[in-house]
């Protein structure tokens, strides 16, 4: 079994900050639970491209007020507490925090722990599915 506090994966390396962002690595790869589960923080007043391409993504607000809006479309979804939206299309969006917004966010395949985004907006292939 596997137990972890988030008050003592603050300051390692699964406590991890992309600028805009701050990710707590809470399950990595490394696990070996098939995916993996962070606890974000999203700075208030930020907008951040993402694009995870390789990875899906689901996203659960349990504080904190933004939107998310999908690129192309330009549909936008408000982010509130008790909102859940999971890019299962490997969806291309803008995320905007208008207050901090504290996130559980769930990858699969699973994140080794250390990535950030690239140029995209998105995480580099996991190992288990480079070519």
């Amino acid at each position: 079994m596997i137990v972890r506090h988030l008050e003592k994966l603050l300051g390692t390396e699964r406590d991890v900050d992309g600028g805009n962002w701050i990710s707590r690595r809470l399950l990595t790869a490394d696990d070996g639970m098939g995916f993996s589960m962070h606890d974000t923080i999203i700075k208030s007043g930020t907008e951040t491209p993402i694009w995870y391409k390789h990875h899906l993504e689901a996203v659960y607000c349990i504080a904190g007020k933004g939107e998310i809006e999908l690129v192309g479309s330009g549909e936008i979804f408000p982010i509130q507490p008790g909102m859940l939206y999971a890019l299962n299309r490997h969806d291309r969006h803008l995320l905007r925090a208008s207050e901090t917004l504290q996130l559980i966010c769930v990858f699969n395949p699973p994140v080794t722990g250390r990535e950030v985004h690239d140029a995209d907006g998105a995480y580099a292939p996991s190992p288990a599915i480079a070519s």
